[in-house]
């Protein structure tokens, strides 16, 4: 079990530290900027086989997971600008799983890596002029405020998460 966990979460799970330091946030965003890139780098590593083969036992394949990451940035953009714009809005969630079932994650893995990188210039554009960070949104599936400083957190992990499931061997 513990080798299947450390698959599932190469590394490990998010924790959201119990103070959030503008130095944290700066590394955050700092992450943010050169992910796409790092992620590109270690996906054009890959051959077709590797994309379509999955990194665990009844697990996605790499393929899937570079379509999901951009789902799930497209969606924290999202969430992002409706934070900044409404007093702690209701966002929608969406089904990951689900979406990851969808044509679009069948597509050459090129259509989403351009995507992310688009995506994360506008989302970090947004991110760095943020000066109020106790702006947020309500998930309705935890029923609690999140904050813009810990939805950014949970991206930083994110990000490092399904990097670490390209990488896997």
């Amino acid at each position: 079990m513990e080798n299947l966990d450390s698959l599932r979460f190469p590394v490990g799970k998010h924790e959201l530290p119990a103070v959030i330091t503008p130095e944290m946030i700066q590394t955050w965003i700092d992450y943010l900027v050169a992910f796409p890139t790092l992620f590109k780098e270690a996906v054009e590593a890959l051959s077709e086989e590797k994309l379509d083969a999955p990194y665990r036992p009844e697990g996605w394949s790499r393929r899937q997971v570079v379509h999901h990451v951009v789902d799930s940035h497209m969606n924290a953009y999202i969430r992002t600008k409706l934070a900044l714009t409404e007093d702690f809005p209701t966002i929608k969630p969406y089904a990951e799983a689900e979406w990851a079932k969808l044509p679009d994650s069948a597509l050459s893995v090129d259509v989403s890596l351009q995507l992310l990188t688009g995506l994360h210039l506008r989302w970090v554009t947004i991110l760095k002029q943020i000066t109020n960070w106790d702006q947020g949104y309500i998930h309705p599936q935890y029923q609690q405020r999140t904050r813009l400083d810990a939805m950014l957190s949970l991206y930083y992990w994110h990000s490092r998460h399904h990097l670490g499931h390209i990488n896997l061997p």
